[in-house]
């Protein structure tokens, strides 16, 4: 099998997987850092909206306005209510979970493509397409150490119903 070697391979592009390469980035801009992701384009599999605390991504990325966040709404109120059949009682109070107020109503899929483009702008190689089909891992050592991980090995494309590669395998 053909190997490529980087110091961080994170599996999958969704938010937190995109979060994690970039906050790499930003500590070591020297280390060499991948993403796969099973899915043709980032955002493939992201389909739901959110509602999305910024305090966490300013963080990460301070001027996240300047750079285009696709937020669509701030959250300027919240109300809880009780549904019956006929009709809803509000509740006297937010819970504190449900509390919102200052955060931003978000398409999942449109902020994971932004944060694909952020990735791309740290350096970072994003494989779409590829799953990751097995975890490798080093033997221990037998002085009481672990094994640990070391890679990953993608799923194997152009396969046909009964296993046999097919003309197109990779």
């Amino acid at each position: 099998r053909e190997a490529m070697e980087f110091d961080v391979v994170v599996v999958g592009a969704g938010p937190a997987g995109l979060s994690a390469a970039i906050r790499l980035k930003q500590l070591d801009p020297g280390l060499s850092v991948i993403v796969v992701e099973k899915g043709s384009e980032v955002g493939a599999h992201i389909l739901s909206g959110a509602v999305l605390d910024p305090s966490t991504l300013k963080d990460l990325v301070p001027d996240f306005k300047e750079k285009g966040a696709p937020l669509a709404s701030q959250v300027h109120a919240d109300s809880v209510y009780f549904l019956t059949r006929t009709g809803k009682v509000r509740f006297p109070f937010t819970p504190p979970p449900l509390q919102n107020h200052g955060n931003y109503i978000i398409s999942l899929n449109r902020f994971v493509k932004w944060m694909g483009g952020l990735v791309e702008a740290e350096g970072i190689d994003i494989f779409t397409g590829f799953s990751a089909g097995e975890v490798l891992y080093a033997p221990s050592t037998g002085s009481g150490q672990a094994a640990r991980v070391v890679g990953v090995r993608t799923g194997d494309r152009g396969i046909d119903k009964h296993g046999t590669p097919k003309s197109t395998f990779e």
